[in-house]
């Protein structure tokens, strides 16, 4: 019945074991990370583009989960407009052909794109960064290297950008995070420079409005119009006693100043001359050689 021979049965030869869960080929899951959309599970085509976490997308598939307003999925549920993307400024690898998609290991194959500064293929065996401000690739060990010569400029493009730029693609858990808070320190410096171009603008028309008011006064005396200003003097008097002021003003009115017992008609300017010519004040009464009919006497005149 077997066993002959003096064969000695282990243990999980006899017995049963639970069988181990079947394990991801790393290899494989790094690569479809790097070479397919991360919205629609399909290979990256191009132009494509960036989230704040550093996960990759076809632009073209944003811009149309977008326009229809379909739910994003929770790795994508931060992506709300196109501001939360951006486009990446890849470097072809020449090495790389049709091949390298199907055939071939996964050890083999050349990445479709590399980093332009030291040549390392963007496959996931080395880590890669990308800059919000410019959207240049290139990877981390340049940026390292080269950071110490030009901070705060792209090596690529000579484009200023700050700490806050620096996105790890396709990073791990820990990346994660300080990617979150990359993201929100951006946000918080997009709303200040909002607000302080809005400062701006409006400091602008301010300064604006005091010149078109110049340009009125300028206008008058282009048509010989005289405006005579007031002094400080009657300014400040004003100031100190408007009920004064108002008195001044009271009596030089012309109806006040015909009760003046000085007031002749003579001198009224709104009166007609045949008006004028009824009173005694009037030149042709002056210049006449008999007395006036109210005390003309034929007995004596």
């Amino acid at each position: 019945m077997g066993c002959d021979g003096g064969t000695i049965p282990r243990r999980d030869e006899l017995v049963r074991v639970k069988q181990k869960p079947e394990q991801k080929d790393k290899d494989a899951e790094r690569e479809f990370r790097w070479r397919h959309c991360t919205l629609t599970q399909q290979s990256l085509q191009e132009p494509i583009a960036m989230c704040g976490m550093g996960r990759l997308y076809s632009k073209q598939s944003v811009i149309e989960r977008l326009l229809e307003k379909e739910k994003m999925p929770e790795t994508a549920e931060h992506v709300k407009s196109m501001k939360d993307i951006r486009q990446l400024q890849l470097t072809p690898n020449p090495a790389f052909t049709e091949e390298d998609k199907t055939e071939g290991l996964l050890d083999t194959r050349h990445s479709p794109y590399i980093c332009k500064l030291i040549g390392l293929e963007m496959s996931g065996k080395f880590r890669f960064v990308a800059l919000w401000s410019c959207g240049c690739v290139m990877s981390e060990r340049a940026l390292k290297q080269i950071k110490g010569n030009a901070a705060s400029t792209c090596p690529l493009c000579q484009a200023p950008y700050s700490v806050e730029d620096v996105v790890v693609l396709n990073g791990n858990d820990e990346d994660l995070e300080l990617m979150r808070v990359k993201m929100e320190m951006r946000a918080t410096k997009r709303k200040n420079k909002s607000k302080k171009d809005k400062k701006e603008t409006k400091k602008a028309e301010i300064k604006t409005e005091p010149q078109e008011e110049s340009q009125e006064p300028a206008a008058s005396t282009s048509k010989n119009v005289t405006l005579e200003k007031p002094s400080t003097s009657s300014k400040i008097k004003a100031v100190a006693n408007p009920k004064r002021m108002g008195a001044v003003n009271a009596m030089q009115d012309p109806e006040l100043k015909r009760l003046k017992s000085d007031f002749s008609v003579a001198k009224d300017p709104k009166a007609s001359d045949v008006y004028k010519s009824l009173f005694t004040s009037h030149k042709t009464e002056k210049e006449q050689e008999r007395a006036h009919w109210v005390t003309y006497n034929p007995f004596y005149n």
